[in-house]
This record gives structure tokens, C-alpha cells and sequence, in this order.
């Protein structure tokens, strides 16, 4: 896959302008440049897409009533009579439907990243909003990741609200200096006459196969960027209502989205905006022999080990951190000693990953409840591998249970 491709094999749907394509399909052809898919698109029947923007350009970023814009899953649910009142989306859903409601509230909320806009996203994250908020709000960027968080950081410090997109984690090593030295110090180097209210938003995680520099899990790396909140969700639920919570968040927020999960992942989701507040973890099930702590990725393995486990007669209480930074300190705390022991699960690597944090502040908060030294299921001190053996990296269920088993055994 390319940086501006789909997925092979990936199996989807996007609409433009009546054109309805799978993206296998247009994935297939390793020759199709970002240039000629964005003038395929302007072709489609009706041309549909160049129309839309014609409608808008005369007053971009102020669309005081946007046309609806209703996901497909909401559509869905209300074909089916005996559906639940909330719709189910999957993770991409979430978050456009996010996207979309922020920029419906706030005309300062505006997107900017590498084909965000007449793509939609190489996930198609973005999909249609550019037709509906116009390229002024919606903005295609230069392929070049410190250009793009700098001229965030400029956005919003003259009043903007810019949602920057970093089509992978593993890019954003091409913006560290912009996101630690900038982005995150600005209110304490000006001593809080400015601030920076962006979002950085960023897929990353492994099961994708994807080439090298796609899947990296770099959370821990910019957990030490004070200043900058770190947010994981694990469910579309999350997704759309923490999204949210960064966007109307007065300081910067990484925003990192499970690349496995964004269409793997579903469920149901309210129509109408809200927000889940930051620093809160969020309890998943209840038991009283090990507590496992997870977030983003990592959840959706947890939470099979947990019933592996619960099989074999170990009650597993899980935990879902869903904000590294803040972190829920109390409950963290309050979670391992109902149990006396702990697991810890992440994609990043072992060493001075996160979980090397978790472990530390469970050893220094709750050192007296505890019944064994805490257990780390993560990647091993290595570079991310190829596709072909990428499932020997990548934590299975497999491993967070057997470290589950020997947690019971230790003493």
C-alpha cells in the first residue's frame, strides 16, 4: 500500500458523486497517482463532487445550515424496524460522524491533512465533508508532515480549531520536533497568553500487513511531550464522543485511532452529539483474581484472553485506559487493588513503553496490595517486521493468557 492507496484486499465502498467503486479495485492498479484518482472523481457521473464545491465556494467555512449528512449505518438502522434507536457504526463511521457534528457547531473547526479533502482520507475518515464545508475548511495538504503540524500550531494560535490528520503514526516522526518543542510548550512558553486548541489525529497499529513505517505504536513516545494530552480509543462509542472532547479542548490533543479496528470495530453510537470526558478509564468487566489494564488496539485481544481465562476459573477484572495522558491515577489505583495483581498490554515495544509507566506508578500507588510482581504482554525490543512474520510481534490473546497464568502462580 501506498501513502495515498487503499488497503489490497480491503473490502469497501466509497461514493462520489454517484460513482460507486471498490477500493480493491482502485487499489489494484499500483499506477494510480493521487492526481488521477482526484480527477477520476471529478468525472463521476453527474459530476457530482465539482458541483457540490461550486455550491459552496461562495462562502466557505461559514455554512450556517450544511445539508444533512446522514451515515450509512443511521440509513441502515432505519430500514430495520426492530433495530435499536441507536445506529451502529464501525470506528470510520464514528469518527466522521465527529467530524462532521464538531464542524456543524463551531465554524472554526477545520481539517487539514494529505487527501483529506477531494479523497475523503485514505480511510476515508473524511469522506464527503469538503463537498459539504468547502476546501476552505477542508483542506488538502502538501505531502510533507512538519509543514502540516506547523501550519496547525499558526491556525491556532490566530483563533482556528485545525484537525490535522497524519495518515500513519509511524509519519509523524517527520513532525516530532513541531509536535514536542511547539505544539505542546506553547502555553507555558508564553506563559498561558496562547494556546493551542488542534487536534492531531493518527492511525497506527499492526494486523494490516502493511509496509514499513505503517503500524509503528509511538504512544509512549509522545506521552512525555508535556503539554500534550494523549487519547486511544478503543470503540466507535469512544471514538465519536473523545473526539469530540479534544476538539472543544482548549490545549493539543494527539488523537490516535486504531488502523485494525476501523472497520472491524462496531457499534451502537448516538446520532446526536456528546462527549466522554478525558482521564476516566472505563471498566469493562468485573473480576476478582487479576486485574488487566489495555487500551486501543490491545483492548479487543484483552477482552478474548479475559474469556479464555474466565474459562479456565480466572476472574479477570479489565480495563480499558482510553486516555494516557491524563491518566486516571485513582482508578488505576483502585482497579489493581481489588485484585492484587496485574497485566499490562500494549503494541509498542517493551522497553520504556507504557506499560513500563503503568507498571511503575501500580508499584509505587498500590505496592501494598499487591500479590505478584507486574506482568507486561507487549512487542519485543525490535524493529516492526514484515508482514510475513508480523503476527509473532503483534500481542495475541494467546500470550495475555498465558501471562495471565503465571501472574496466578506467582508469589
Amino acid at each position: 500500500m501506498g501513502r495515498f492507496g487503499d488497503p489490497v484486499g480491503a473490502r469497501g465502498t466509497v461514493r462520489a458523486g454517484g460513482l460507486r467503486a471498490t477500493m480493491t479495485e482502485r487499489a489494484a492498479d499500483r499506477h494510480t497517482t493521487p492526481g488521477m484518482l482526484a480527477a477520476y472523481w471529478r468525472r463521476s457521473p453527474r459530476g457530482g463532487s465539482r458541483l457540490r464545491e461550486k455550491r459552496f465556494r461562495k462562502a466557505p467555512g461559514r455554512l450556517r445550515n450544511p445539508p444533512a449528512f446522514r451515515e450509512s449505518s443511521d440509513i441502515d438502522s432505519r430500514r430495520d424496524k426492530g433495530a435499536a434507536k441507536m445506529p451502529r457504526m464501525n470506528m470510520v463511521e464514528a469518527i466522521r460522524a465527529g467530524l462532521r457534528q464538531e464542524m456543524e457547531r463551531d465554524a472554526a473547526v477545520m481539517l487539514m491533512g494529505e487527501d483529506v479533502g477531494q479523497l475523503g482520507g485514505v480511510f476515508r475518515a473524511t469522506d464527503g465533508l469538503r463537498q459539504f464545508f468547502g476546501p476552505n475548511r477542508v483542506i488538502d495538504t502538501p505531502l510533507a508532515e512538519s509543514v502540516i503540524a506547523g501550519a496547525a500550531l499558526g491556525l491556532a494560535v490566530a483563533g482556528w480549531r485545525p484537525i490535522v490528520e497524519i495518515q500513519f503514526l509511524g509519519f509523524a516522526q517527520q513532525c516530532f520536533h513541531q509536535i514536542n518543542q511547539q505544539i505542546s510548550r506553547i502555553r507555558f512558553r508564553t506563559r498561558g497568553s496562547h494556546t493551542a486548541p488542534l487536534v492531531i489525529r493518527s492511525p497506527f497499529g499492526g494486523g494490516v500487513r502493511t509496509p514499513e513505517f505503517h503500524s509503528d505504536s509511538m504512544e509512549h513516545t509522545f506521552a512525555q511531550s508535556s503539554g500534550l494530552k494523549v487519547v486511544m480509543p478503543a470503540n466507535p462509542y469512544d471514538a465519536k464522543g473523545m473526539l469530540a472532547e479534544a476538539i472543544r479542548d482548549p490545549d493539543p490533543v494527539l488523537f490516535l485511532e486504531p488502523l485494525r479496528g476501523y472497520r472491524l470495530l462496531s457499534g451502537e453510537v448516538p446520532s446526536e452529539p456528546y462527549t466522554v470526558p478525558f482521564g476516566e478509564l472505563n471498566v469493562l468487566r468485573e473480576g476478582g483474581d487479576v486485574t488487566l489494564v489495555a487500551w486501543s488496539q490491545t483492548v479487543p485481544v484483552a477482552e478474548k484472553a479475559a474469556g479464555v481465562a474466565a474459562e479456565k476459573g480466572i476472574g479477570v477484572h479489565l480495563v480499558d485506559l482510553r486516555t494516557l495522558v491524563p491518566l486516571d491515577e485513582a482508578g488505576l489505583v483502585k482497579a489493581v487493588e481489588r485484585t492484587g495483581r496485574c497485566v499490562v498490554v500494549h503494541e509498542s515495544q517493551a522497553t520504556a513503553g507504557f506499560g513500563a509507566e503503568v507498571a511503575a506508578f501500580v508499584q509505587e500507588h498500590a505496592f501494598f496490595s499487591l500479590e505478584a510482581p507486574v506482568r507486561r504482554v507487549a512487542a519485543p525490543d525490535a524493529p516492526y517486521p514484515m508482514p510475513g512474520v508480523e503476527d509473532a510481534f503483534v500481542p495475541d490473546a494467546a500470550r495475555v493468557v498465558r501471562a495471565i497464568e503465571e501472574t496466578m502462580t506467582d508469589r
